[in-house]
């Protein structure tokens, strides 16, 4: 399983990779743009930033046009620090009802990533619990400085990415 930040990234090296690992799992962590929907559902087992109205109604017409179906998780914003994209913990019930039962996306976890001055365990905790009241079998949080905390909250998945292959470059 790996997982890519960026679309344009994993359409110029990931198509010729699959041909050689047929069993490589690819998963979107990075944010999507409602026009790069197309390209990420071609690519993609799962995308892990489900974050706004707009990108689920993308994905649903897509997924209407009979593309395949990744999986998908919804993105908190679980400490709502206005820089960063997600749904607000108190708006996540409801999104995700609404993904489910109006739109019939199939979602399937909750991803979260945490304030960096913080420690992780409070959101990660909430991540949890939201999950739970919505019967959400995956959680992708934790990376590559917290993923055993992470995994203490019950992580389905995590993104270590700098702990194998270092720091990106700019």
């Amino acid at each position: 399983m790996f997982g890519e930040s960026r679309v344009q990234e994993a359409k110029a090296k990931w198509p010729r990779l699959r041909s050689v690992y047929a069993d490589v799992q690819l998963h979107l962590i990075g944010p999507l743009q409602t026009n790069k929907v197309r390209e990420a559902m071609e690519l993609f087992d799962a995308i892990h930033s489900v974050d706004r109205p707009k990108l689920a109604g993308a994905l649903r017409s897509e997924i209407s046009r009979g593309r395949r179906s990744p999986t998908l998780f919804v993105q908190v914003n679980t400490g709502e620090e206005p820089q960063k994209a997600g749904i607000a913990p108190q708006d996540a019930a409801e999104f995700i009802n609404n993904c489910h039962n109006e739109l019939g996306l199939p979602v399937e976890g909750l991803m979260c990533i945490p304030p960096v001055d913080e420690p992780p365990a409070v959101p990660f905790a909430l991540l949890q619990k939201l999950a739970r009241e919505n019967t959400l079998p995956l959680l992708s949080m934790g990376m590559s400085d917290d993923f055993e905390t992470a995994i203490k909250f019950g992580a389905t998945h995590v993104r270590i990415g700098s702990a194998l292959f270092g720091e990106r470059e700019p």
